[in-house]
Formats: C-alpha cells, structure tokens, sequence
C-alpha cells in the first residue's frame, strides 16, 4: 500500500508548481544559473565567520562544523554546475525542486543555528560581523531563489525568525535596532522577490500562449479548411522530408494523386453548397486510410494527395490505391440527392533520376491523366510506356516552337453530306504537320502539345486564317466547320482575334461553323456562353461536337444558344442493333424539338448510312461519305459531285 505523502511535501509541491503556465523545467533552468553562486557565496561567507571567531570560540564551532556544512555546499554547486534541466522530465524536474526547498530549509537552519551560537563568543565586532552574516544570508537567499519563492521564503522565514529571537531576548538596544532595521529591509526585499516572481510568471505564460497560437496557426497554415486534411503545403513539405530521409526499403515511398471524376458537373447542376459537401466527405473517407505510414491530403479543387511511406511493393501501394479510389467511388447522400462522384489516381515511385518533389508530382500527375483518358476508376502506376510518351510530347513541344508553322501545317477537309439533296453541305477542316524532324504528326498530339505549351492560340489562328482563304476557293453553297480548342473558348483575346480574321477573309459568316467539344464548355461554361453569344451575333453557327460522350450534354444543349450537334461516332457502332438506333433516333427527335441540325458521324458503310437516313437523319459524316482530302482533291470531288447532279437533272 501507498504511504501517504506528509502535509509538508505536499504544501511544498502545489507551491512549487502553483504558477499558472510555468513549468518545473523552466523553474530549474532559470534556478541553474543562481544556485552555484548562492553556495559559493554562503560557503565564503562562512569562511569568514569562522575566521574571525577562530581561537574565541570551540574548534568544533570555527572548524567542524563550517567544514562540514561548506563541503556540503560545494558538493551541491558542482551537482547544479552539472545538471542539465532540457534533458529531465518535468516529473523529475519537480522532484529536483522540491529536493532543493528541503535542502534550502535544512542549510538555513544549519547556518542560523551555527551563527546564534558564535553570537555567544567574542565582542562586539564579532557580534556585529554575525549580524552581517545573517543579514547577507538572507539578501543573498532571497535574490538567487527568486525563481524559487517558496524556498526563498522559508529561508527568509526561518533565518529571520531566529534572529530577530535572539536580538530582540538580548536586551541590547543595539541588537534591538539592527534587527527592526534588517526586518524592514527584509520585508522590502520579499516584496520585490513576489514581484519579480509573478513578472516572471506572467512572461512564462505569455511565451506558452505565444508559442500555442504559433502552432495553431502553423497548423491551420497547413490544414484545408474545408475538408479537414493536410493541405498542399503540408503535402509538398512531407514529400520533401521523404525524399531526403534515407531508408533501405524499396519503394521508399510512393506518391498519388486522386481527382474525382464527375464533379464539376455536380457542382454545375446543384452548386457550389453541395459541391463542397461532396468535397468534405470524399475528404472524410480519405481521412480513414490515414495513418503512421499513409498521409492523406486535399491539394485544391477536387484533387488530392497520398504519400505511402515504405509499401511493401509497387503493387501493394497500387491496391492501397485502388482501395481509395473504390471508396470515393460509393454514393454520397446530400440531403434528398445521391450523388456519385467516380475516382482515378496516378501512382508515382521514386527512383534513382526522379528523387525530384516536382519531378516525381509530375509524373503521378501524368499517370492520373492516363487514368482519367483510359481507366476511369482505377489507379494507373508510372511506367516506361509513360516515360516514353513524355519524351516524345516534349520532342513534339520542343519541334512546335522551333518549326515554320505557316509552312508545316495545312488542312485537310472531310465531307458533310446532306442526304436531302444529295449535295456536300460543308466540310470540316483537319488540322495536319508534316515536321521535317519528326515526320508527320498526328492532330491529337500536336494539338495537345500546342495547348500545354501555350501556343495553340498561334496554331488555331494560323489553321483558322488558311482555312478560310481555302474556303474562298468553294462552291458559294458550301460551308466550313472549323475547330476550336478549350483554350480558344476561355481566351476573349483569341475570340476576337477570330472575329477580326472572319471579317478580314470576306467570308460570308453565316457559311462558317465553329465546333466545341464538351470538355471546352466544361471548362468555364458563362465565359464559353459569353463567347459563343459574341461569335454567333457575327453569324458564325456553333455546333457542339461529340455530343453524348460527357455527362451533362443535355444540359449545355438546353442552357447554350447552339445551331447543331453532332452526334459522337460511338453511336454508330450499334446503329444496327434495337439499342443503338433507338439512341440515335432518340437524339435526332431531340435536335429536330430543338430546331437543330443533326450531324452523324462515323458512318462507315452503306448500311449505317440508309439506318440514319430512315430515322430522319440529314446530315452524315465519314469515310463513307468521305475521307479528309487536301483541298485539290476535294475541289475534285466537288466538281464531280456536280456533274453527277447536272446529269441526274
């Protein structure tokens, strides 16, 4: 059983820690620098004392005992010379404090005791040089045990006490005097001790809560505050440390990135208000993979970042990885709406060349492009294939900057048919290169490259101008539709720039339709609309292009002043299935409600072509109708096509 702990050794322990925001190893650090030079002075002090009482009094009295009790002190000053206070516990910080207050009280009893009784021997100056003694024991007390006050005042207490005892039984008048004098100094003194003291408090607990708000707002400086986790500084800094720790264990680590697939079109149709409560539960469940070895962050928007510290394998960091992306992927009740997100990640590992923050983000960056063009849902993990693909990009970015665009890049144009008249309604202009390093480029790659580098407002503009001038070259009834970029729709500068170009070619605008994917609407839908609205008051038609492929098409034909669509060729595939032509009749009903022209792409064969045109279909387009063409060939076909209606009338 516990002995209980004694009445005085607890009073000393709420004394000694009763100071609001102070801690025992503050206390013992500041007393540190005081206490071997309160031993050093007691002991000289000492010294003296029994110098001058030497041969009047006992040599016990004048060597003994001051030997024994100087010994001591010095013992203690070489203990508090060596102590080191940042290394203790503040359990073993306050045992050192309250040690030192009992040590405190038994040295003051010892040296007051000892001094009353040499008080006995000698004259008057000796007598007095004890007065000195115990009033300098006291001052000295006071002044080294400032950070410890209740040793200090016990000291005071027990010293004064005694003295002014014996000063005030001596019936000296003397005595009498010196002892009201040294009380009233000593008194003054306590004051200022308490004063000192609570100052030194006060400032203690100003550092704590200075030095508490500074870790909350480094906290908060690395939180997001919407979904609760680590924000992208916090993420970078980790990766950083990751980078630089050494470890044996291969991977080291790994880095993914997560962006959920469908959200833009669900802060779209409900708003900002849910769009944020999906981005904080995805961050809640993200939160549950958190641990020792996984860091979970939002890096802004609806992406977020995984650092995996030490995975076992690249596989296993891949089934870590498709585990997140399984788990954002289950339905989010807002309220009365289900919504359902979808997820892709990018998995990067470190290796010898890309022990590179940047380097390493940008390649999970790709990976999770990989995902969200070709694995929607899954996790894609960097590989050779993918570095290979970079190198190549690059080659085609460095290639663009260097090359003689007007000179490397021509149209071809593919053939709309209008199935009314037999007749080409307009044709589509194909961006092609033909790069003297490179060969010739594919469109999807260089267009691509031109929007990562900033240039693909160079190249619309440039394809833009020669195709109108092509144009000029057509039969009046037929029209041009042209591309544009996301990056074109989201510039108000390259929007007028194509106005101005328009207007300077002569071209009747009303021939002119400029084509827009979904992805280019998505991007900034009221800057997309303000733009369309600005290209159409010109009379340039808009046509949606792809339309079916993205999530909310229908929502943009309802929302968008639009003059066609064109229907992806994904649907064709089945035309000839109860499915497929249900889809495509359903889409063609839809554009004709909607006062719209219905374009058909990817008809293949003749069959495909007689399903379209039996459910109303006017417009086809592809490699039945016809394949892209340079501009001579097509003036060809033109001219043919011409000839076989004059013969037909």
């Amino acid at each position: 059983m516990k002995r209980p702990e004694h009445p005085l050794s607890i009073l000393i322990a709420t004394l000694t820690t009763s100071a609001r925001g102070l801690t025992a190893v503050r206390q013992l650090t500041e007393l540190q620098k005081q206490v071997p030079t309160l031993y050093g002075l007691l002991s000289v002090n000492a010294g003296a004392l029994a110098v001058t009482h030497y041969g009047l009094a006992p040599a016990v009295l004048t060597l003994g005992i001051p030997g024994a009790v100087i010994a001591l002190c010095l013992v203690r000053a070489v203990h508090w010379l060596r102590l080191r206070p940042e290394t203790l516990s503040e359990a073993q910080a306050a045992r050192h404090l309250r040690r030192t207050t009992v040590l405190t009280v038994f040295f003051s009893v010892a040296f007051v005791i000892w001094a009353m009784v040499l008080n006995r021997f000698g004259g008057p100056y000796e007598q007095g040089h004890v007065a000195i003694f115990v009033a300098v024991t006291v001052i000295a007390c006071i002044f080294c045990l400032t950070h410890l006050p209740v040793a200090a005042f016990l000291v005071t207490g027990i010293v004064m006490g005694v003295f002014l005892f014996c000063c005030v039984t001596s019936g000296n008048n003397v005595f009498l005097a010196i002892a009201v004098n040294t009380a009233f100094v000593t008194a003054v003194m306590v004051r200022i001790l308490n004063t000192n003291y609570r100052a030194f408090v006060d400032l203690v607990a100003s550092q704590a809560m200075a030095s508490e708000l500074s870790e909350e707002n480094a906290r908060l400086a690395q939180t997001d505050s919407l979904t609760g986790l680590p924000n992208r500084r916090y993420f970078f800094q980790q990766l950083d440390a990751a980078i630089r720790s050494p470890s044996d264990a291969d991977p080291p680590f790994a880095l993914a990135i997560f962006d959920l697939d469908r959200f833009k079109p669900i802060n779209d149709t409900y708003g900002h208000n849910v769009g944020d409560r999906v981005l904080a539960e995805a961050g809640r469940r993200l939160a549950g993979f958190a641990s020792a070895e996984v860091v979970v962050t939002r890096l802004g928007g609806d992406e977020f970042g995984v650092l995996l510290r030490a995975p076992d394998s690249a596989a296993a960091a891949l089934t870590v990885c498709d585990g997140i992306c399984t788990a954002l992927q289950q339905p989010i009740w807002i309220g009365d709406i289900q919504v359902v997100t979808g997820c892709s990640g990018g998995l990067a590992l470190p290796c010898r060349i890309t022990h590179d923050a940047d380097a390493l983000f940008d390649r999970a960056d790709y990976a999770l492009y990989h995902s969200k063009e070709q694995r929607r849902g899954a996790t894609t993990l960097f590989s050779q294939e993918h570095k290979d693909a970079i190198r190549a990009e690059q080659a085609v970015e460095t290639a663009l900057r260097t090359a003689d665009l007007a000179a490397e890049m021509g149209l071809h144009y593919q053939p709309i048919l209008d199935t009314a008249t037999g007749r080409i309604a307009l044709v589509e202009g194909l961006a092609r290169w033909t790069n003297p390093s490179l060969g010739s480029v594919p469109p999807d790659r260089f267009i691509a490259a031109a929007e990562r580098c900033g240039m693909i407002h160079t190249v619309t503009l440039l394809l833009l101008r020669k195709a109108l001038a092509d144009c000029a070259q057509l039969p009046p009834g037929t029209g041009l539709s042209f591309n544009l970029s996301a990056h074109d729709l989201a510039s108000p500068e390259t929007v007028l720039a194509i106005l101005a170009a328009v207007q300077g070619s002569g071209l009747d605008p009303r021939r002119l339709t400029l084509e827009l994917t979904e992805t280019a609407l998505m991007r900034d839908f009221d800057h997309a609309k303000a733009a369309i609205t600005t290209l159409r008051s010109l009379g340039i038609k808009i046509a949606l292009d792809d339309f079916g492929t993205g999530y909310s098409s229908l929502g943009y034909v309802h929302r968008l002043p639009l003059d066609k669509i064109k229907i992806d060729r994904s649907f064709i595939a089945d035309i000839e299935t109860d499915r497929g032509r249900s889809l495509v009749s359903t889409i063609l009903d839809l554009c004709r409600n909607l006062g719209l022209d219905g374009i058909v792409e990817g008809i293949e064969t003749q069959a495909q072509l007689d399903v379209v045109r039996r459910h109303g279909s006017r417009y086809v387009q592809g490699y039945h109708i016809g394949r892209p063409m340079p501009l001579a060939d097509l003036l060809r076909r033109l001219e043919r096509d011409a000839v076989a209606v004059r013969r037909r009338a």
